[in-house]
């Protein structure tokens, strides 16, 4: 076990794991962030997805060394009233049915919405690609994503 110090969601985190545990257990086991998902364990359904030094990583396949030193955001931290435009849109377009992929495709959806602002359908789409849906909410959430931009 090695020391390692993360700052999730704004707040110095020491974790005294194995540098190579997935960042999604020690979000989840260790902290107890439980609103990151545990999808497909392979970094193939988006599920996992959380911000690293701004950039969104799938934290099933990060080990947790990657983020020593770092800043990770989790759904919890990127507004923690739920205020967040993207968290708002969802709630008002009713983007979720069973609603386990969504702060995977939140997360995802708003590292698109840092880097630009005001994307195409086929930015939102690419962006989006590597996320998931069972439930196949597809349309609404790219409707979800074109509101938070401003984009109705």
């Amino acid at each position: 076990m090695t020391e390692l110090v993360v700052r999730v969601n704004g707040t110095e985190q020491k974790l005294d794991v194995d540098p190579e545990m997935p960042l999604l257990w020690a979000l989840r086991d260790v902290i107890g962030l439980t609103g990151t998902k545990y999808g497909c364990g392979q970094a193939l359904c988006g599920a996992c997805v959380v911000h690293l030094n701004g950039e969104p990583v799938r934290a099933c396949v990060t080990p947790v060394r990657r983020a020593a030193g770092g800043a990770v955001v989790t759904i919890e931290g990127l507004s923690p009233d739920g205020n967040h435009p993207l968290q708002r849109a969802w709630v008002e377009l009713g983007v979720p049915q069973c609603g386990f992929c969504q702060a995977g495709q939140i997360m995802s959806a708003a590292a698109l919405l840092a880097k630009k602002p005001r994307p195409t359908d086929a930015e939102i789409d690419e962006s989006l690609a590597g996320n998931l849906c069972r439930c196949g909410t597809y349309t609404r959430i790219r409707a979800a994503v074109r509101k938070a931009a401003g984009n109705p």
